[in-house]
């Protein structure tokens, strides 16, 4: 079968590879679309990041490039392993693609994202969406009923937005302040309008301005390069600063802007994944007793999601901006997001 797999920085190749095997336990899925994600943009650019590095296979599934990639990714349930009874051929579903050790002190807790082995299905190995078919285990697909394949595909996203207002503790009533338009931006958006949060988004892009206007996500974009971010949040405001700020997409101005930006005891929550190390004002965190906290990934969250898809209160199609076949993957899909994201959400690959 074809898959694009990373063989190393700037080098990620369509090859031809076995089918995976179907084992006890487990499911297998023929994959309709995957999403790309800021994560495999770092990856092809910086990376191995979350990738193992040669040499250096990763401890759960002992892979080491070249893997195959693609976490974000839905796809109709081909066949199931021995055990496997509650989930039947012809399912659609998504995966929450992890695999964890299940013995550290986190996965003890339940904390399965914060898991000290911890890997991504399509980044650390275990096969990818990015790959006409992939097994998984049972306790990683979520079956998601009449949800279109292709808005499907942003469930995974989507989860890490969940994942993250929960961590702000957003509520309605609250004014959020969320730096950066892209997908999870966008998301992250959309997660706290179904709350009845109010949103302001902060965006440089004319596209991606406009995208999170015509989506309805924003109820204020604000454009730093002409906008007092700070100035012009304490305005809406009505001087008092927003209860909470989200960070996607790790720039330091970005930071700067939402600690400054945020209400005396509010909080800041980073979203994105940095490909260098951040600068912080402490005195900003400090002098206004700031809360900043860190989120990564999602947590029990998948479920909650596909029922607020299913029951409308999250609309997914107006951020599918495009969609590639696997062929055209680095020429149409990452080479655009690098060299035009401003034109440019979220591009699906169908394998």
């Amino acid at each position: 079968m074809k898959a694009a797999r990373f063989h190393g920085r700037k080098d990620i190749r369509i090859d031809n590879i076995p089918e995976p095997e179907l084992r006890p336990g487990t499911v297998r899925l023929k994959v309709a679309w995957c999403g790309i994600c800021g994560t495999d943009l770092h990856e092809y650019l910086e990376g191995p990041i979350f990738i193992p590095s040669p040499g250096h296979p990763h401890p759960l599934s002992h892979e080491e490039p070249p893997v195959t990639m693609g976490h974000e990714f839905s796809g109709t349930v081909e066949a199931v392993g021995e055990g496997v009874t509650d989930i039947a051929v012809g399912d659609n579903a998504v995966v929450e693609p992890y695999f964890v050790c299940g013995e550290c002190p986190p996965c003890k807790a339940g904390n399965y994202n914060l898991c000290t082995k911890m890997g991504f299905i399509g980044l650390a190995g275990g096969g990818g969406g990015l790959s006409e078919k992939v097994v998984v285990e049972r306790r990683w697909v979520h079956k998601i009923g009449d949800i279109p394949l292709d808005e499907a595909a942003l469930i995974e996203p989507l989860s890490v937005a969940h994942h993250a207002v929960t961590r702000a503790g957003a509520k309605a009533g609250d004014v959020a302040l969320i730096g950066g338009a892209g997908p999870i931006g966008l998301l992250v958006a959309a997660m706290l309008k179904s709350l009845g949060v109010t949103t302001i988004i902060t965006e440089l892009s004319q596209a991606r301005k406009e995208k999170a206007q015509s989506s309805g996500v924003a109820d204020h974009v604000l454009d730093p390069s002409s906008d007092d971010v700070k100035e012009r949040v304490l305005e809406l405001t009505d001087g008092t600063g927003a209860d909470i700020g989200f960070e996607c997409a790790g720039v330091d101005a970005v930071l700067d802007a939402l600690l400054g930006s945020v209400r005396p005891g509010g909080v800041v929550v980073n979203v994105s994944i940095w490909g260098h190390p951040a600068t912080v004002d402490m005195q900003k965190l400090v002098l206004r007793e700031i809360d900043l906290r860190g989120t990564i990934a999602y947590v029990r969250d998948h479920e909650a999601v596909i029922k607020l898809v299913q029951a409308g209160r999250i609309d997914l199609k107006p951020f599918i901006t495009a969609r590639i076949a696997l062929e055209d993957l680095v020429s149409q899909g990452l080479t655009t997001l690098i060299e035009h994201n401003d034109t440019a959400v979220k591009i699906l690959v169908h394998p």
